[in-house]
């Protein structure tokens, strides 16, 4: 049996759901045909795939969605560039404290400390692997480092560039859940005057305010006692607003990146040589690499959302894009979801019957506007 390793790190904590890898299972790829044909209607969840450049299936592809830790592609891109073009050095060591103080424990679900255990270095890591464990554990701490490094204004470049029509900026999402504590020092309200404030704030302010509480974490990390206030005023009803207001894009323009990475033809070979290890983990498993010839993707969640996006090109030439995302999930969508993507990918990537049914019970359904 092929075994298809999704290391599906799944970011954003108890905010969100932790670390996973993700093994094939004796699971029901028919699940996500079926949520998609219950869910379409509401235009909570959309699915773009592109096979061997055709488009093969587009749901509501037009309909922008908060994308989690998925959005974490458009930084591991910008690392590349940067890299190749000789503005940040791969090999710059990186001290473990600095990427201390964008971490909010209990809230990622143990990605970053899994991360740290996992690679096991006492003082510093070069800042090739701060991109490694932004992807491959989906560490939040380490993508707000590095969009300090990188810069806002140039990962924020990277969408206009590829021409991504739908893409929201990027801004520091773990910075971004101090806004309720923030809001209570300032103004003095209660927990259920800061949902009201935080649901009429507009984007543009939550956007600086995040920014500005990121710059202030550079030279002034939480104490304890404001990480334990964070961790109080995080219920459900800001969890969700939190949610609610994470970057969005559409499946459209994320299929597109996929197809872009997946060519090797759109980047050039050295952005490639910076890009490929940090998003082609799947490639790391020797049984992966019998049947493809390289492989990657990018998932997240929150509690309420799950997303996924990936590229793989087999060992018969055959080239697939996904990109599935879900919004407004219930617990058990969620837990169901999460079970059987996996097998639902596995199966599209192995099985032409499948392959075949996924587009006479999807091809229906109406295109998102």
């Amino acid at each position: 049996m092929i075994r298809w390793l999704l290391i599906t790190i799944i970011a954003l904590g108890s905010i969100a759901i932790g670390v996973g890898i993700w093994l094939f299972q004796k699971d029901s790829p028919a699940y996500l045909i079926q949520f998609i044909k219950d869910k379409a209607a509401n235009q909570n969840v959309a699915l773009s795939i592109h096979y061997n450049g055709d488009s093969w299936i587009e749901v509501n592809e037009q309909v922008p969605l908060p994308l989690a830790s998925t959005v974490k592609t458009i930084v591991a891109i910008e690392y590349a560039k940067q890299a190749a073009d000789g503005r940040i050095n791969p090999e710059q060591k990186v001290r473990l404290e600095e990427l201390d103080h964008f971490y909010l424990p209990k809230t990622d679900g143990g990605a970053h400390a899994a991360w740290l255990a996992d690679i096991n270095a006492k003082d510093d890591v070069p800042l090739s692997e701060v991109a490694n464990g932004m992807i491959a554990y989906s560490s939040n701490a380490n993508t707000e480092y590095l969009m300090q490094v990188l810069g806002l204004t140039n990962i924020n470049a990277v969408p206009k560039s590829l021409k991504l029509s739908h893409h929201e900026p990027l801004y520091p999402i773990v910075s971004a859940s101090y806004i309720p504590v923030q809001l209570m020092h300032e103004k003095g309200l209660t927990k259920k005057e800061v949902v009201n404030e935080l649901k009429n704030m507009d984007m543009d302010e939550y956007r600086n305010r995040a920014i500005a509480i990121h710059k202030k974490w550079l030279h002034e990390p939480l104490d304890k006692q404001e990480r334990e206030k964070l961790l109080k005023v995080m219920d459900m009803d800001v969890q969700k607003i939190w949610s609610d207001r994470l970057p969005r894009a559409t499946t459209s323009d994320y299929v597109t990146i996929m197809q872009n990475l997946n060519s090797k033809a759109y980047f050039s070979e050295t952005i490639h040589h910076y890009l490929d290890p940090v998003m082609e983990q799947l490639m790391q498993n020797p049984a992966n690499r019998e049947w493809l010839m390289h492989a990657g993707q990018k998932g997240g969640s929150t509690a309420f959302v799950l997303t996924n996006a990936m590229y793989a090109t087999d060992q018969g030439g055959n080239q697939t894009e996904f990109a599935f995302f879900s919004n407004d999930l219930t617990l058990i969508e969620q837990a169901r979801l999460s079970r059987n993507l996996n097998s639902f990918q596995l199966k599209f990537l192995t099985d032409e019957a499948f392959q075949t049914q996924v587009k006479e019970e999807l091809s229906h359904l109406r295109k998102g506007e």
